[in-house]
Parts: C-alpha cells; sequence; structure tokens
C-alpha cells in the first residue's frame, strides 16, 4: 500500500506554489495526498518566519501530530527552517529540517531516514543558496500562483526575508512561458505571478547577479503567449512598478486591472528608519497614475503597525495618507520583532497593547475602503472567472478588478470567465 503524506502551509501565496509543487514530487515518488488532519505516514509543514505568530503555529501543529499520529515522519522546511533549524530540531516529534537549498529534494532526504534517530538537519549557509526552482499551485484551482522569482537583495529593517531565502534569483522568460502553457493545457485560466522581490524578477538568472531580462519584459511576453485567459501581479514594491509596466497592463487584455503594493508606513520618518526605497510622495504618484489610466482598478496595500519609533503621531500620518489615497484594501500586520535585524536596535519599542489597537483601526479603514470600492461597482457588468469548488451550494470568483462575487453554484460556470451583474 501506498504511503500517505499530509502537507500544511503557513504564510505567503510564494509558499502556497512551493507546498503544491512539493505534493506533486511526492506524489511521483508514490505518495499518496491526504488532508493533513488525517492520520498520515509523513506530514509537512511549509513554515513561514515573517511573524512570532508563524513561528508559534509551527510548533503548535507539531504537537497536534504527536498526539493524533505518534509513529508519522515530521518534515519542516520554509523560511523558518532555515533561520532557526536547531531550535526546530528540538522540538519533539520533528524527524527532518529542510533548509532553503533542500526542500526540493525532500523524497531524496526521506529514502535515508528512520523515524526514532536524532532530528536531521538538511541546510547550508543562505549564501550559497544561488539555484532557482519554478514552483506553481495546482489544487484544482482556477487560478495558480506561479513562482518566477525568489530572494531578495533589499534590507528592510524588520524584514528576515533575505536570510531565509537568499539572493534575488528568477526563472528565465522562456521558461516562465513554458510553465504557463503546460497549466493552460491542463484548463488554468488565471496565473498570479509571486516572488519574494517581483519587480526585481531577470536578476540571478544562470546564477549571474547581473539583471538579464527585466519584469516588464516578461510581463510583454507572457501578454503575447496565447492560451492563458488572465494573470495577475501578486505584489511589487512601489520603486520598481514603473510607468511603463503601469501603461502596459492598462492596455493590456490578459493582465488584470489590480495592483497589490507594499507601503509599509505613510511616514517618510518611519519609511526611512524601515529603510524603505521610497517615500510617500513616490507612493501617492503610484497610485495617482494608476488611478487616472484604470479608474476601476483595485490597489490593495501591506502596511506595518508598532514599528519601534512609530509615535501617535507617527501612526495618525499613515492613517491620514491611507485615508486620502483611492485604494482598494489593505492587508495591516503588527510589527513583530525578528532575529538578526536592524529594527532591534531602534528605539522606543511600542507596547503590543499599542500596536493591536493600531491594527484594528486601520483593519477597520480597510473594511471601509473595501466597501466604497466594491459599492461602486454594485449593478455593473464586469468579468468573472468562477472557481471550480462549491461549499455549500455556492461558488466564488474573482471579477477583473478583484471583486469577491458569491452565487448559486452552476456547474457549467465553473472554472469559466462569464459576464456577471456585480
Amino acid at each position: 500500500m501506498n504511503k500517505t503524506v499530509a502537507l500544511h502551509t503557513l504564510g505567503c501565496k510564494l509558499n502556497f506554489s512551493e507546498t503544491s509543487t512539493l505534493s506533486r514530487l511526492l506524489e511521483q515518488e508514490g505518495f499518496a495526498k491526504i488532508a493533513f488532519d488525517e492520520v498520515a505516514d509523513v506530514y509537512v509543514i511549509n513554515t513561514c518566519s515573517v511573524t512570532e505568530n508563524a513561528d508559534k503555529e509551527c510548533r503548535q501543529l507539531v504537537r497536534r501530530i504527536q498526539r493524533k499520529a505518534p509513529e508519522a515522519m515530521v518534515v519542516i522546511t520554509g523560511c523558518y527552517a532555515q533561520l532557526k533549524p536547531k531550535e526546530i530540531a528540538t522540538i519533539p516529534g520533528v524527524d527532518l529540517v529542510l533548509g532553503a537549498a533542500e526542500k526540493f529534494n525532500i523524497t531524496e532526504h526521506l529514502r535515508n531516514i528512520v523515524k526514532g534517530d536524532a532530528a536531521k538537519i538538511c541546510s547550508c549557509d543562505i549564501e550559497e543558496v544561488n539555484t532557482f526552482t519554478a514552483a506553481y499551485s495546482l489544487n484544482d484551482r482556477t487560478r495558480t500562483f506561479l513562482k518566477v522569482q525568489d530572494g531578495c537583495d533589499y534590507n528592510c529593517a524588520f524584514c528576515t526575508i533575505p536570510q531565509a531565502r537568499g539572493k534575488s534569483r528568477s526563472d528565465s522568460i522562456s521558461n516562465v512561458i513554458g510553465n504557463v502553457q503546460a497549466l493552460a493545457a491542463q484548463g488554468v485560466k488565471e496565473v498570479v505571478l509571486t516572488g519574494v522581490n517581483l519587480g526585481d524578477f531577470g536578476k540571478g538568472i544562470h546564477g549571474g547577479r547581473k539583471k538579464e531580462e527585466s519584469f516588464f519584459e516578461l510581463v510583454q511576453a507572457l501578454d503575447d503567449t496565447p492560451g492563458m485567459e488572465r494573470y495577475r501581479i501578486s505584489s511589487i514594491e512601489p520603486n520598481l512598478l514603473t510607468n511603463e509596466i503601469v501603461e502596459f497592463v492598462s492596455n493590456s487584455k490578459r493582465f488584470m486591472p489590480h495592483f497589490h503594493i507594499p507601503l509599509q508606513s505613510g511616514s517618510n520618518k518611519i519609511l526611512a528608519m524601515m529603510r524603505r526605497r521610497y517615500k510617500r510622495e513616490d507612493y501617492a504618484e503610484r497610485v495617482g497614475l494608476i488611478k487616472t489610466l484604470m479608474p476601476h482598478c483595485s490597489i490593495g496595500v501591506d502596511v506595518i503597525v508598532g514599528f519601534p519609533g512609530e509615535t501617535d503621531e507617527d501612526f495618525a500620518t499613515t492613517f491620514d495618507f491611507l485615508h486620502s489615497l483611492d485604494i482598494s484594501y489593505l492587508h495591516v500586520f503588527t510589527y513583530s520583532e525578528r532575529a538578526n535585524t536592524a529594527a532591534l536596535d531602534i528605539s522606543p519599542v511600542i507596547p503590543v497593547s499599542v500596536r493591536n489597537e493600531r491594527n484594528k483601526v486601520l483593519r477597520n479603514l480597510s473594511y471601509r475602503k473595501l466597501q466604497y470600492f466594491t459599492g461602486h461597482y454594485r449593478g455593473e457588468i464586469r468579468k468573472v472567472l468562477f472557481e471550480g469548488q462549491q461549499k455549500n451550494g455556492m461558488m466564488e470568483g474573482y471579477t477583473d478588478n478583484y471583486i469577491k462575487i458569491t452565487a448559486p453554484y452552476q456547474a457549467g460556470k465553473a472554472n469559466t470567465v462569464v459576464e456577471w451583474m456585480v
């Protein structure tokens, strides 16, 4: 009988694409994939380490597995595994810790470990990680997250991702096109381009450090490739979202009018302390250009509250700035101390209760922004791509400009782009 494997993802869309790829590698090796809450022979947890909460969640999941399936093999990979392999190896029940360079060799490692031995760590110095492995999510999903870039050369004061994923490196445009064509052949209708620093695409191809291709060239090439109906750009730094990209998307038939642009703070003082590479004025200019060319475009924003040194006045500046911008929704993150980051040397530290209160205020603003944006299109006909799954007799999909639509399930409309009244 085939061995069973259950996988769980913590964190970002990039992690989802990588977990899906790990799943396919294991299935090719003869493993039968089952749900994470079932009793499996092997459990794989793909971790995140953006917040302390993600670390905590990993430990809780391992404890749950221990209670449910004490004989199972437990593999931990992902960012937390690269940053703190020894810490993870001490968690009772963990058998294998795979760092950034080894995660895609999972099948080989599983052949060589025995339950009950001390946890085996397969990791290396992140400086040595310079290869790129393409990955994509494909779980009966209409939309697929396709990884085209990995790593980051920025040194933002709050972030451990360069330590966890290494230098910026990319797939080649020709490989990306090949993957897109393969996905289209499997019936996928929408690809979401993902990466750690997506706008930096083109660096590190063939192990080189120079930019050989650009993200704009990738966007142009994909727009010219027949077969895929829709594309989205998952998240792109404001300093790398060029006018030419915005203008191109505004005229594209395949790239959706939807951007997700990290801001992190509306205060120039805090942006400088965070070591971000733009000012609030640059950000406002980006949003202004997008809304001039595509008034219907959805714009999502990442923002961090409670960064060290963020006074009440700084927070009010951020709130007012976000309030004034023509944006659609926010992803609000509460600042979390991370080892070996420059932010640890900045004071004063903001009390956790204040951080949580600020988070609540911005989530409330996000709710109002989304209601306003969605309300603006009520009664309009827009193109919606409905997903294949049904939940309680209902189906979900997204308009071109990322408004979520829920409707009674109709099999004929699943995985199809249809004209629909918002």
